[in-house]
């Protein structure tokens, strides 16, 4: 006997419960106590690194797949770190090393950015994903694959 159920794979529609752990045991997402994830594999919704952990699970797994943030979410990239005068930040930012902020990207999308230092005159942010360095913890319950 076959068995016809889907697994996620490209091009495929998911539903799914995902939690998103540090090393440390912080949670940075989470859609468990609240609406099911929805998308298309491929269509830009997930990091393409977390895509691909996911791909082969079926309906009804509830998988814990430990990741390097890296691998996940790319590779410390030198060339996405920033000075940024003060005066094109919010008014009343006040920075501080280790603060995550949300900058709107030409395009539209929100892209976020991590204060790493700051002066008088300019800080100095980091664009690259501020998970990239952490080891998570990955929690997907996958509901349906179609």
């Amino acid at each position: 006997m076959t068995s016809n159920t889907a697994k996620i794979g490209p091009g495929k529609q998911v539903c799914l419960h995902l939690a998103i752990h540090l090393d440390d045991g912080t949670e940075v997402l989470s859609s468990f106590d609240d609406e099911p994830i929805r998308f298309r594999v491929g269509d830009g919704s997930l990091a393409p690194g977390l895509e691909h952990l996911l791909l082969g699970l079926e309906p009804g797994a509830d998988e814990q797949i430990l990741a390097d943030g890296a691998a996940v979410f790319g590779t410390h990239d030198l060339a996405l770190i920033h000075q940024v005068p003060r005066p094109d930040l919010p008014e009343g930012f006040e920075p501080e090393p280790g603060q995550v902020i949300q900058f709107q990207a030409p395009g539209g999308q929100q892209t976020p950015g991590t204060v790493l230092n700051a002066n008088d005159t300019e800080v100095e942010i980091d664009f690259n994903h501020p998970l990239a360095r952490r080891g998570l913890r990955i929690r997907a319950q996958v509901i349906e694959v179609v």
